[in-house]
Parts: structure tokens; sequence; C-alpha cells
């Protein structure tokens, strides 16, 4: 956390994303996809704006709990967040589980075997067959552009995004973003250092020359997964076979930074670098309601920095109630999906705050008035 930039907030599910007073108005959806033939099928989660489209798809790819019951835990909604950040900005997110995952069940498909001699190649094509049925599935939604297609994902979600796009030549491609990809990290064992490193960086060389689509990696810092050494290591590996990829290296971010992809205050790092990967590619990625004078981040009065421009942007994409605060110095507040949250992002601001701190921004409007007092008005928009 900045110095100066406290936060509070809980988390948010499905209906948060009703609210329209808050953004676009989404849809969410739970559904069975059927796979090799039906054979098979898996449960995914769909967030999408409400509306006929066509939008761009987000195939949104979870990463692998170390035990079966973390495995049988595993939910869309622990995504959620981050996948509203996409659908907020014209994207039809697809969530699937995959086989030996939360309500897919079943056996867990992708199991590398032993440490010593992990056989990646047999987990990840397993892997990547339930992921290219869900993103089929997903370029045959009749609101959905095809050839506006993403594939992303944490973790292990990473990996098996990259590994799709490089075995699997997915029509429609445009890009992929990988956040905190690896695969055999144990904080608990050896902090930041994965148990087969070599292994995966053999594997990332042996698909990077036929991926076709930018890859984004990003990484943070303080990842007790995959250290910076380890994740350049990958990252170079896999250009090295001839990939069109970026890294990137975010600061570091609460106690572990392998979640700061899936955490909501970890949007203010990963979403600028995705927005500046996506807007050197072309790929449209602006909020849908982006015209609301409330998206102005360069109207915030008295704000200099960086850290609260970026907190601000965790503001807009959090769940209400919300707030904002400024201090006549500089520092800043906010508090998301709390009862109370003007108050709390009030007193957040004024913990390092010299000069008074006021309200800028309540829910969806901004009520900041030029005295400083942060009068609230009425009316809304």
């Amino acid at each position: 956390m900045v110095p100066g930039l406290l936060a509070a907030l809980c988390l948010f599910i499905g209906s948060s994303f009703a609210d329209e007073n808050l953004g676009p108005r989404l849809v969410q959806e739970d559904v069975r996809i059927p796979a090799d033939g039906g054979r098979y099928s898996i449960a995914a989660t769909i967030l999408r704006p409400q509306g006929a489209g066509p939008y761009g798809a987000v195939v949104l790819n979870h990463g692998t709990p170390g035990s079966a019951t973390g495995r049988a835990r595993e939910s869309a909604e622990l995504l959620i967040n981050s996948a509203a950040v996409f659908a907020r900005r014209g994207y039809a997110v697809v969530m699937p589980l995959r086989r030996g995952f939360g309500a897919t069940g079943g056996e867990f498909a992708e199991d590398p075997g032993t440490c010593a001699n992990p056989d990646y190649r047999k987990g990840e094509h397993a892997a990547s067959e339930d992921v290219m049925a869900a993103y089929e599935y997903a370029r045959a939604l009749p609101y959905v552009d095809g050839k506006r297609m993403i594939l992303a994902g944490q973790s292990a979600g990473g990996i098996v995004s990259m590994v799709t796009a490089g075995t699997r030549n997915p029509e429609g491609l445009v890009a992929v973003l990988s956040f905190a990809a690896g695969r055999g990290g144990n904080p608990d064992f050896r902090p930041g250092v994965p148990c087969a490193v070599e292994p995966v960086a053999k594997l990332l060389e042996s698909v990077g020359k036929n991926v076709k689509a930018p890859v984004l990696l990003h990484y943070a810092e303080n990842d007790l997964y995959f250290n910076a050494q380890t994740s350049r290591l990958w990252y170079e590996r896999f250009t090295a076979a001839g990939a069109r990829a970026e890294y990137v290296l975010q600061p570091p971010f609460g106690r572990d930074g392998h979640y700061i992809f899936s955490e909501v205050l970890g949007v203010r790092y990963w979403l600028p670098a995705v927005e500046q990967f996506l807007g050197k590619h072309r790929i449209p990625f602006e909020r849908l309601d982006a015209a609301q004078p409330i998206h102005s981040v360069e109207r915030l009065p008295h704000v200099r920095t960086d850290a609260c421009r970026n907190l601000y942007r965790a503001f807009l994409e959090s769940p209400g109630p919300r707030a904002y605060a400024v201090s006549g110095d500089g520092r800043c507040g906010f508090a998301g999906g709390l009862p109370d949250a003007a108050a709390v992002a009030v007193r957040e601001c004024r913990t390092n705050a010299k000069e008074p701190c006021s309200l800028y921004a309540l829910d969806a409007d901004v009520v900041w008035a030029p005295d400083g007092k942060g009068t609230a008005y009425a009316g809304g928009k």
C-alpha cells in the first residue's frame, strides 16, 4: 500500500452488477458447455454488458489450488471483480471451470505428476481442451464478435492461455493477457521459486513460435509463487522462440503480489498496463460509459500523484456503496462495498493529510464543491 493511500472495501458478487447507477448494466449467467464431442461438460459463468452487442469476448481462466479441497472450492466468484472490469468495457467474459474444479467436478485432468519430473505438456493439453471448448462456445454466442477474442488468466490460468494460443491456433484471437502466470509454485515451501522452473521454460519455448497474437505477461515484484528472476526467465525463453510478448513487473502489492489481478485494489496497477498494451495493438478497451463526468480523472482537485489517480481508478471499478475523498494537500481515501463508505473514505484520507479532507465522489456522482467543503448536490449525473 502506498503511504497516505488507504482504502477499505469488501468484495462483491453478481447482484452488484445489476446496479446501472455504478456503470453499464451487466448480466451474469451460469451455463454448461459441452466438450469433447459431448462426452462431458464444463460449468462456466458469463458476465456481459446488457444488450445485443456485438461485444468482444474474454475467456478468463482460473489458477490451480494445490489441494483437492481447494480445487473443489474453485468458483468464478474469485475472478468476478476482474471480469467486471472487462465487461464494463464492452466484453462478454466467459469463465470456465476446467475438469476437476468447482461445479464442473470430475477427475483433475491436468495433473502434471510429481514435482521432480512433471509432464506439463500432458497437463496443459488437457487444460487447453476445456479452454477451447469455452472459447468456441463464446465465439458462437449471438452477441459476440468472433473476430475480437481474448484469452486471459491468472497463475496456471495464464499459462494455459498461452499454451492454448500456441497449440490450438484459435480463430479470431487478438490478444493474450497472462497475470502471474506459472506452474509449480509453493509459497510455503520455497517462496518465489517454483519446483520446476526449467520444464515450464521449455514448455513456453516450444509454444512461443506458434503464438500469433500479442501477449502481455504481468507480474508483481513480491509474487510469492514466482519471483521476478523466474518470471523474466520464462518471458525471455518465450520471446526467444518467436512470441510477440511484453513483460510488466509491478511494484509490490499486499502480502503476496501473486493475487494482484484478483483483488479489487490490484486494478489500480494492472488496468493501466492492460490499457496501454491493448491500445498499442489497437484493440478497443474503453468503458461503455466513459463519457460520464465522474470518469474524468483529470478533474480530481488537488491530486498531483499517480498513486491517488490510480486509487481513483480503483474507486471507479469498485462496488457500491463507494466513496472517494481528497485533501487540500493532495492526499486521498477510498472505500467501496461498505454502508458507511463516505465516512470511511474521509477518515482514511485524514490518516496522512495535513489539510482537511472532503468527499469528491459518492457512488455515481461527483459531489465535490469548489469551496472544498464537499457538499453533495441532488440530481446525480
